[in-house]
Parts: structure tokens; sequence; C-alpha cells
């Protein structure tokens, strides 16, 4: 896909130049613009680093999940919670990784209608080299340094507390 032609102008900054004239100043609008938009450019970098692999971020983020479990195996239920995804994009997304042969889908022996999902030798294969790629390419934010990318993640911390992902410390 080509890359868009860039304007000669900040389109977010006019916009929010605009708002201004018209409803009066909302930094959140700018702010939110903003983040939207970073977040389009981010998933369609790191998409593209993993899609040689077969996957998806979501595809990624399972598997790197299944990895730091104790056994390479977690309840389809705590992977959810930990993605804070619905359940159906679970299923989907591990039914997906079973088809390529990443993940194994079992019984869990401890709850009767549960179901655990396992990170195959291939899986584990497959999410070392897209770290490796992800890893050089900084996650899309290279033209960041670890301080910045710090204070990222401590600017959107509270936001994430506020819609209930955890409790905070």
């Amino acid at each position: 896909m080509p890359k868009p032609l860039s304007l000669p102008f900040d389109p977010i900054a006019r916009a929010d130049e605009l708002w201004r004239r018209r409803w009066g100043a909302v930094p959140s609008m700018a702010a939110i613009t903003s983040v939207m938009r970073a977040q389009q450019i981010l998933l369609s970098q790191v998409d593209a680093i993993v899609k040689p692999y077969g996957l998806t971020f979501a595809r990624y983020e399972a598997l790197v999940l299944l990895t730091f479990s104790q056994a390479g195996e977690l309840p389809m239920s705590k992977i959810g919670e930990r993605l804070m995804v619905h359940p159906t994009s679970v299923t989907n997304t591990v039914d997906r990784l079973v088809r390529s042969g990443l993940v194994d889908k079992r019984p869990n022996p401890n709850d009767g209608r549960g179901t655990l999902a396992s990170i195959t030798d291939k899986g584990r294969e497959v999410v070392e080299a897209a770290t490796r790629d992800l890893m050089a390419m900084d996650f899309g934010l290279g033209v960041y340094d670890d301080e910045e990318c710090a204070e990222i993640f401590a600017l959107l911390r509270p936001l994430r507390i506020a819609a209930g992902d955890f409790t905070g410390e």
C-alpha cells in the first residue's frame, strides 16, 4: 500500500484551531484525536512486522502471554482477562493460532467446562522471531527515547485505572 502524501500542515492542530473558534478550547479533543491517530500508525507498523509470521498483534499478544506462563498454557478465560478482551475474541484468536499450529487446545482438567490453550514448539519459535523483529523497530516508538516511553506509559496509566483495567497500587 503506498504511503499517503504528507500534508503541509498538522491536520489535528488545524482541527483544534477550528474547534477553538467554533466551540472554545477543548484540549481533550486534540489529545484524543492524536492518541487515536497514533494507535492507527502503531498498529499498522506492528502488524506489518508480525504479518509475515501469520500473526496479527492480537495473536502475537496471546502467544507472548502463553510464553509468560510457567507451563506455557493458560485457561482461555485467563487469556481474555489478561488481554482485556471479550471471550469471543479470545476464542477467535486462539482458534486461528491452533489452525496455524502455534497453539494447542485441550479440556482444562481443573475445570470441566474450561479449555486450556498451550503454546507449541512452533509457536515458541514464531514468537521469539517476531519479538526480535518488533524489538528491532522499538515497537514503532523509535522516535521516543526510553524516558519518553516511560512518560507515555505514566500519562496513560490513570486512564486505564479509571476504565477499570486494574485497581492501581
